[in-house]
């Protein structure tokens, strides 16, 4: 009994160095990059010429999606304190209360749709860190610049993404 205690004991050990190898060596390159952070200039822009996701593209990436999650929170923002300030002016007429009770549901919806996005981008900034960021969740293929450039929170390339919704279409229709 007292072999299969110390065939256990070295898988363990085994298990734990190769954990700790992994921290070390991402622990290295989190200093390395604070130590050197890339810059790039306010109108850079990736090219394909340039290694694919590379520092340069993780930063303007960041960058981008960090100033897109301000201006959503910030136009959420005024738009939740404007549309609690007109809750006072109850109108008499029905037709009013009617036209004032839809725009609010419109609002709220819009709303609802924005916060979505601010998660979906909080999501994509935790990929960027993970250095998955850029590639499909399905096929870990390069999801591509131009792809990225449009809507910088894609998770999947198109023909992944054009299977999801097409599984979604018929899970819906059932």
């Amino acid at each position: 009994m007292a072999k299969t205690k110390k065939v256990k004991k070295k898988v363990s050990k085994s298990k734990t160095k190769t954990a700790s190898k992994i921290r070390t060596k991402a622990l290295i390159k989190a200093k390395e990059i604070k130590k050197n952070p890339v810059k790039i200039s306010k109108n850079y822009l990736p090219k394909d010429t340039e290694k694919y996701m590379c520092e340069k593209h993780r930063v303007f990436f960041r960058i981008k999606l960090q100033e897109w999650r301000k201006e959503l929170v910030k136009a959420n923002n005024e738009a939740l304190y404007n549309g609690s300030m007109d809750d006072n002016s109850i109108s008499a007429d029905i037709v009013d209360q009617a036209s004032s009770y839809t725009d609010k549901n419109v609002e709220m919806k819009a709303i609802n749709r924005q916060i979505k996005l601010i998660s979906e981008i909080d999501k994509a900034l935790i990929r960027i860190k993970d250095d998955t960021y850029g590639y499909c969740l399905d096929t870990a293929e390069p999801i591509g610049l131009k792809r990225l450039m449009a809507r910088p929170v894609a998770k999947y390339t198109i023909a992944a993404q054009e299977k999801h919704e097409k599984d979604e279409k018929v899970h819906a229709d059932d």
